[in-house]
């Protein structure tokens, strides 16, 4: 057995890995920002879209579930002054709602297993297309929410947007 001399102490090998592991399966418990748990209503605020051209209000919806709605857009208006419209929804019926205060988020509940909140919908107005997501803040950052929007059920058939939390 190999043994290390420390101050008149002597410490083995495997000591020193024991105390190590010990170290690091305790700290997985203690609240560190790389273990943070969140808890359902975390995701309750408004936030900046990766583009940081729009507010995105995320509430508890009537349905108990979580949805969200464009709150600011940095140009709400094209340069007539009439307002943007959601012109490429798949809906004709629906191209004629301002894009400004759509509801684009719907149905999401929270998982406490994943640590994330899934089974919604987002829909991007800019393209007309509705994915199916999951959204979860940054391990890091509690500030940093991470939107994993996808087609056909497949999330490896997706992308993820990045979101900053403003209030």
């Amino acid at each position: 057995m190999i043994k290390i001399s420390q101050g008149g102490n002597a410490l083995t090998l495997r000591k020193i890995i024991l105390v190590t592991l010990a170290f690091f399966v305790l700290s997985s418990f203690s609240g560190s920002p790389y273990s943070r748990i969140n808890e359902a209503n975390d995701l309750i605020g408004t936030y900046l879209n990766a583009e940081k051209d729009a507010k995105v209000r995320i509430f508890l919806a009537m349905n108990n579930k979580y949805s969200g709605k464009v709150e600011w857009m940095q140009e709400p208006n094209h340069p007539d002054g009439k307002p943007k419209l959601d012109t490429k929804n798949p809906n004709p019926e629906k191209r004629d709602r301002a894009r400004l205060g759509l509801v684009i988020m719907k149905n999401y509940e929270f998982n406490p297993s994943e640590n994330r909140w899934e089974g919604g919908t987002i829909y991007d107005p800019k393209v007309g297309k509705t994915y199916d997501g999951y959204m979860y803040f940054s391990e890091t950052d509690p500030k940093t929410l991470h939107l994993r929007g996808y087609v056909m059920g497949m999330p490896l058939l997706g992308r993820t947007s990045t979101w900053t939390k403003v209030d």
